[in-house]
């Protein structure tokens, strides 16, 4: 009961709030959230990364058939691939709560009226709930519940308390955000039923499945493959986003409220990377390995192309906004690299990046809050009256910038390695996603530049430092900044295993479709699918990505 628990205290509370009075809403959302994040803590320690997951995930909990017939169930749990994107979603729980203590948009000050906050905290409350279950799930059909659960409270805050700005209204940026999601979630629907019967029929005994394991272990024929991928992958490259598919980010980022805005920034992008990494790899290997050129050199565009454009922005909402489409690339990249090191490399980097992402919008958010722009020609000469502000604004940047001995540099540094020895990604492109990290330098420290050390362009009104509860909020993300960066092997191991195993899964069943594929060309009996031999056999017995994709057996 523990994981239904963790993910479904934050929904409790929520309706919790809707009967309470308001004024005690903020309160029992922060009290929901700091419970939801002891729960998580509670199954980050309990984790055994040496425990095998091969048919089961740890902690799992599973109830009986949704729909009469079929064999969708409620299955969630906790292995390698999630556990510390559990504990993430959790710990901002309730920064993100904390950080609407004050007011529920960025313009508004303590003095702000509550009449919306039932609603605005009930939203947030459900948000996380949906992206805890996105991360948990082990039902296909469940996770397809949760990635759209997730939708709908967005849109809402966005809409609703969301900040108009000079491109476009509030309204317009939830609306073009749920159009974009929406569009990529009916797809994966589509894929979702197809793979359901197809498997059932193969590993399930004609029972329509959504189950994990049973997927896992149905070799799809490579035809297909292309398709599913194309389903599944434009869902999650939306949202991770990968250029030229992001094009809602900058909208949404800007007009969501400060609150929402942390979460959407550093979660919800990590739910498309996450099911790539999930999903999408082991499930279609022969069409994930087949397009991974194509998908690294849109990932390499994506990473310096957005650098340039953070470069000319004049917000510092918007330039961070774009420097979230550049980091993201590198995860992408390095999922698609399928070497060890970087898929290690991209889920450490996972976590990296919300955490310093994080902290660079809620720290933007207190500066506008003291200043009342966001516009960088507006701002300066901040440093020498908020210098908190600007000491956990500087080691931000300094970790987004890849900054050695912080959180950035490691996830960074794993995916150009994994990268470099990967034969499915080319030389010149992982040149040309380095230069990004030399981008991100320049413009993130431009901003700073701009923003606390140079000339003063305002009125010295609004001088008043971080406060005990902001430094409450920033404080963690600083503290994970950098134990990540000085000290990451503890995290690394939690998820080594399930990695390996994930390659493994991955290698065996393109080398079964390969191999199925030929013997259908050969008999002139169409391949329709086959049953992976379970357990995959161990390291060293079975063909890695790498064999395959220089064509050996």
């Amino acid at each position: 009961m523990l994981v239904s628990l963790t993910i479904f205290l934050p929904a409790l509370a929520a309706v919790l709030v809707l009967l309470m009075p308001k004024a005690l809403a903020r309160v029992i959302a922060l009290a929901a959230t700091l419970g939801t994040l002891a729960l998580a803590a509670m199954l980050y320690l309990g984790f055994d990364p040496n425990a095998v997951t091969e048919a089961l995930p740890q902690m799992a909990e599973r109830s009986g058939a949704w729909l009469p017939g079929t064999d969708v169930t409620y299955f969630v749990g906790i292995d390698g691939l999630n556990v510390l994107l559990v504990l993430l979603v959790a710990l901002l729980g309730p920064i993100a709560v904390g950080a609407a203590w004050g007011g529920l948009r960025d313009d508004a000050g303590d003095d702000t009226a509550y009449g919306g906050q039932k609603g605005f905290f009930a939203l947030m409350l459900l948000l996380q709930t949906g992206l805890l279950g996105v991360f948990c799930a082990f039902d296909l059909f469940l996770f397809y519940v949760f990635f759209e659960v997730v939708l709908i409270p967005m849109y809402f805050l966005i809409a609703i308390w969301g900040r108009d700005t000079k491109e476009q209204e509030s309204g317009r940026a939830a609306l073009k955000f749920v159009i974009y999601t929406l569009v990529g979630s009916l797809l994966m629907l589509v894929g979702v039923l197809w793979m359901g019967y197809a498997a059932g029929n193969v590993v399930n005994g004609g029972v329509f499945t959504t189950d994990y394991y049973d997927l896992l272990r149905f070799a799809v024929p490579a035809e297909a493959q292309t398709i599913l991928f194309v389903l599944f992958g434009l869902a999650f490259l939306i949202k991770a986003p990968l250029f030229p598919l992001h094009s809602w980010l900058p909208g949404a980022y800007r007009a969501a409220p400060l609150a929402a805005t942390v979460l959407l920034a550093a979660v919800m992008g990590k739910m498309g990377t996450y099911g790539l990494l999930r999903f999408v790899v082991p499930m279609f290997p022969n069409a994930a390995m087949a397009l991974a050129p194509t998908i690294g050199v849109l990932a390499a565009i994506g990473i310096v192309w957005a650098a340039l454009v953070a470069y000319a922005q004049k917000d510092v909402k918007g330039l961070i906004a774009y420097s979230s489409v550049s980091h993201l690339g590198f995860i992408v990249l390095g999922l698609f690299a399928f070497t060890t090191e970087a898929v290690q490399g991209a889920l450490i980097q996972m976590t990296n990046h919300a955490l310093s992402t994080g902290a660079l919008f809620l720290l933007a958010g207190f500066l506008y809050r003291r200043r009342g722009t966001y516009d960088l020609d507006q701002l300066g000469g901040v440093a020498k009256t908020l210098p908190a502000l600007t000491f956990f604004t500087m080691l931000a940047v300094f970790a987004s910038s890849g900054l050695p001995g912080l959180n950035g540099f490691v996830g960074e540094f794993l995916i150009l390695l994994g990268a470099f020895k990967s034969t499915l990604i080319g030389p010149v492109v992982v040149g040309v996603a380095t230069s990004g990290v030399i981008f991100a330098a320049v413009y993130l420290l431009w901003m700073a530049y701009k923003t606390f050390f140079g000339p003063a362009k305002t009125e010295a009104e609004g001088t008043r430092d971080l406060s005990f509860g902001e430094l409450a909020l920033v404080l963690p993300l600083a503290i994970g900044m950098v134990w990540l960066g000085m000290g990451p092997m503890p995290f690394l191991n939690q998820s080594e295993a399930a990695v390996v195993d994930l390659l493994e899964v991955t290698a065996s069943k393109a080398a079964l479709v390969e191999t199925a594929e030929v013997a259908a060309t050969q008999s002139g009996v169409p391949f329709e699918g086959a049953v992976l031999p379970w357990p995959v056999e161990p390291t060293g017995e079975s063909p890695t990505v790498e064999d395959l994709a220089e064509g050996r057996p």
